[in-house]
């Protein structure tokens, strides 16, 4: 069993995204272990990138902040390497595909593997696309996670097939933030994975409230959340640790009490 499907073990999971060196990487390191403390499942670190398509605003900004203040791939890579020294957590990164091939995609890979990171998740990667990463992926024990979309009925079972770690549902189409009402059926979505793979669904994509986090938990195995807490990020800065702590806490405790 993947470290990443393992995380879904103890019922409900709640991910976390953090965007990495917003509003800097002494700061993000500490979040990472905050988050832990607070009960999250698995820890998704975003490598900032200067043209995040999947974005919202909310996350741009920090991408912005995070480049401005000097963060690298190869910075990142060091406070992994820190973090896996306290915490084995595990953890995914989210980034671009173009970040990943400028490093040099097999540098990249095996290096994710080496400092301790369990996955990868490429959101401008389109599943016909994925053959560029995958097999890296596979060959060095990273689970590249698939994305599925509300339109993307006939292709929910292909990508389910093949998909490995877990299987991140978006909950909206659009680019991420926060939603005030989410409507797509992840409850089919939902199953139409599991009756071609048993392998676990999270949502992500305008989560932000604890009873959101509940509703979606309730129809699948668990609920991740970024721009909320890359919200609380921007808003407090390098006071940003116990607020985030605090947050996380809430959003685990609603996720383990739905059913």
């Amino acid at each position: 069993m993947s470290k990443i499907t393992s995380a879904f073990r103890n019922g409900k999971a709640f991910i976390p995204f953090v965007t990495c060196g917003d509003p800097s990487l002494d700061v993000t390191e500490q979040i990472v272990y905050a988050m832990a403390d607070a009960g999250a499942d698995l820890i998704e670190l975003g490598i900032p990138f200067s043209d995040p398509t999947a974005e919202g605003p909310v996350i741009q900004e920090a991408n912005v902040r995070a480049l401005s203040a000097g963060t690298t791939t190869d910075k990142i890579f060091d406070m992994v390497r820190r973090i896996r020294q306290k915490t084995d957590i595990p953890m995914v990164f989210m980034t671009y595909a173009n970040v990943v091939y400028s490093y040099g995609s097999e540098r990249f890979i095996r290096t994710a593997a080496e400092i301790g990171m369990d996955g990868l998740i490429l959101p401008d990667v389109p599943f016909e696309e994925k053959a560029e990463f995958d097999p890296l992926c596979r060959q060095y024990g990273i689970d590249l996670v698939s994305l599925i979309a509300p339109t993307s009925h006939d292709r929910i079972r292909m990508i389910a097939k093949e998909a490995s770690g877990f299987v991140y549902c978006v909950s909206s189409l659009g680019v991420t933030g926060v939603r005030s009402s989410i409507t797509t059926d992840i409850g089919a979505m939902v199953k139409l994975v599991k009756e071609t793979q048993d392998i676990p669904c999270a949502v992500g994509f305008g989560i932000s409230t604890p009873e959101q986090a509940a509703k979606m938990a309730a129809q699948s195995d668990g609920a991740i959340v970024g721009s909320a807490i890359v919200k609380i990020c921007a808003k407090y800065g390098k006071d940003c640790v116990p607020h985030v702590k605090e947050y996380v806490k809430s959003m685990k405790d609603a996720v383990r009490n739905a059913n």
